[in-house]
């Protein structure tokens, strides 16, 4: 079992940066991916980025923009979001291997 917790949502006006984090915790490998998805309102879900040993997968509308790290260790993966545009406005979800979910996290860019 994997519980996944968000945090680091926000408001914060175009332009501006967030770091969300996500701790996970249970059974979590190296291989299987954790990353970022997000669900704007009336939109479905979007892959925004995802880790692996230390690959890295961006959605080409938040590439040059949003970086994803991995802490292996502490079972941490964070998003550093930065020149953030009011398109960016969801809801923020992790995810480990695309079966656990966190709850997700809000954010708000204000133009």
């Amino acid at each position: 079992q994997v519980q996944l917790v968000e945090s680091g949502g926000g408001l914060v006006q175009a332009g501006g940066s967030l770091r969300l984090s996500c701790a996970g915790s249970g059974s979590i490998f190296s291989w299987i991916f954790m990353g970022w998805y997000r669900q704007a309102p009336g939109k479905q879900r979007e892959l925004v980025a995802t880790i692996s040993n230390a690959k890295n997968n961006y959605a080409d509308s938040v590439k040059d923009r949003f970086i994803i790290a991995r802490n292996y260790g502490s079972n941490t993966v964070y998003l550093h979001m930065n020149s953030l545009k009011p398109e960016d406005t969801a809801i923020y979800y992790c995810t480990y291997g695309g079966q656990y979910w966190g709850q997700g996290t809000q954010v708000t860019v204000s133009s």
